[in-house]
Formats: C-alpha cells, structure tokens, sequence
C-alpha cells in the first residue's frame, strides 16, 4: 500500500515550516541576510540543521521565501499608505513619507531588504518588488493626471525614479559600513525623511512631457 500522509501529519509539517520561517525573519531583522546563519536559525527554531533543509532545498530558497514575505508586508503598507484622502500628490506624500519612516525604525531590515548584497535569487526576488513598488506609484500618477493635481508625463517612467530615488537616498543612512549618517533623533529622522520626499514631490509636480 502506497505511504499517505494524514491531515495531522501535513499541518504539523505547515506549522513547523511557519515556525522555521518566523525565526529566520527573526533572524534576518536583527542580522541581515548576511548574517544570517543556519545554524543560528536552527538554534532559534529548536531543531537540527537538517530539519531546515526538510522543509527548504537550500538556503537560497529560506531567504527567498523570507525576502517575498518582508518585502510584500512594505508594499502592502505603501498601498495603504496610498489609499487615504487626498489628491494623487498628498497620498503619494503620505506613502513616501511612511515608507521612509519605516526604513529608519528598522535599519537593519530594512537595508537587507533594500540594498545589502546578496544572492542573484534574492536580486531576482528584489527586482521584482521595485516594480511592484514602481506599479503602485505609476498608478496613483495616472491617477493624479486625470484630476489635474499633477501635470501630464509618462507616469511610467516617473514612478521607476521615485522609487529609486527614495531607495538611493535611504542607502547611505542605512548601510551598516555608514552607522555615523544614520539619524538618531527624531527631528533629524524628520527632517532626512522631509528633504527626500519634498525632492520626490518637486520633481513628480513640475514634470512635463
């Protein structure tokens, strides 16, 4: 008789899985993708080495999978960021105001998420989520054209300069090698993430085509 899996057996297998997931997130938040170590997970998670590779064919598929959670949880947050009142211009203010906010309370994360260096799968993974980001923003430009808050330009191609604007402009701050650039204060937070989105907004509002 063919070996079947039960229902018990799948779902302890699902939350052994989600538990190896939830520590290498841990993980990743407090040392980077870098830093990250399958041994630490494991230690983290309470099982052997060899129970991670179980359930993950490598390491490059953990991170991955821990890299498409983090990163659909801050596009997640721009979208709603994008969805309060206004016109196109505050709500576009709004979502690279909170983005950036975001990057700063949690440094490390958020500079292995944006531009530590890391494994072409996980380059591949980071590709993507730029122009899921990019798509957000060129949909609330189109948005801003046909009201009239922002003057006709290929939103396409303003929304890729946003978001690596604002990307370029975090990385500096964030880099671990730059510790001393990284604002500790709240009124310094305020006024990098200020000067940054002001550039942004300038540069979307007085666009022409």
């Amino acid at each position: 008789m063919a070996y079947r899996e039960t229902d018990k057996m799948r779902q302890r297998k699902a939350e052994a899985r989600k538990h190896i997931l939830q520590c290498t997130a841990r993980c990743v938040t407090e040392n980077g993708f870098r830093n990250a170590r399958i041994t630490t997970i494991a230690g983290l998670a309470g099982v052997a080495t060899g129970t991670i590779y179980r359930h993950f064919e490598s390491r490059e598929d953990l991170f991955a999978e821990i890299f498409r959670q983090a990163t659909q949880h801050e596009v997640d947050k721009v979208a709603e960021a994008l969805a309060v009142e206004g016109d196109a211009v505050q709500r576009l203010d709004n979502a690279l105001q909170q983005f950036a906010r975001r990057a700063l309370k949690g440094p490390t994360r958020a500079w292995a998420l944006m531009a530590e260096p890391v494994d072409p799968k996980l380059e591949e993974e980071r590709l993507i989520y730029r122009k899921a980001y990019a798509s957000l923003f060129e949909q609330t430009i189109q948005q801003g054209i046909a009201e009239g808050s922002i003057p006709e330009q290929d939103a396409r191609i303003t929304s890729t300069c946003i978001v690596g604007a604002i990307s370029e402009s975090l990385v500096g701050p964030l880099s671990p090698a730059q510790t001393a650039s990284l604002p500790t204060t709240k009124t310094e937070q305020e006024a990098l993430i200020s000067t940054i989105v002001h550039y942004c907004v300038r540069g979307l509002t007085s666009a022409r085509s």
